[in-house]
């Protein structure tokens, strides 16, 4: 699957999942929300409740900013429909600025929870350094 397909099949999924790594090596996996800004992929912390905003995610990136994010389709049972698409890339904390704002308001557009109550960040925008993917409607 080449990059264009690739792109076109991210911008049909509402959720990924986000890998990144511990300073130890031990990698943390979470699912998140997220929209697309130009090519990179953005995300924020928003007000669901969680036990502390210092996020494991967060510590992170900070210390190592190379992420992976999976985008997938397996939502039935039809084998015949499935796809995934593996995006490394660079993140960076974005707390605030134009930025962070543009990335807000794309979140906000493409998710009516966001509408209701904006994300209050940081950002973490991404930059992708690489794709691969398979679908099974592409296998020879």
């Amino acid at each position: 699957m080449d990059e264009r397909e690739c792109r076109i099949r991210m911008a049909t999924t509402r959720v990924a999942r986000l890998a990144t790594t511990r300073a130890d090596g031990r990698v943390d996996l979470v699912p998140i929300v997220f929209a697309l800004v130009d090519a990179d992929v953005v995300f924020a912390i928003d007000h669901k409740p969680k036990r502390t905003r210092n996020l494991r995610r967060l510590a992170n990136i900070e210390s190592n900013p190379e992420v992976t994010v999976l985008f997938d389709h397996y939502a039935d049972d039809d084998w015949g429909a499935l796809w995934w698409v593996r995006m490394r890339g660079r993140a960076v904390i974005v707390p605030g600025g134009p930025a962070a704002g543009r990335a807000l308001d794309e979140l906000q557009n493409r998710y009516p929870q966001h509408q209701a109550r904006r994300p209050e960040g940081p950002v973490v925008w991404i930059t992708p350094t690489g794709f691969t993917g398979w679908a099974s409607d592409m296998a020879p």
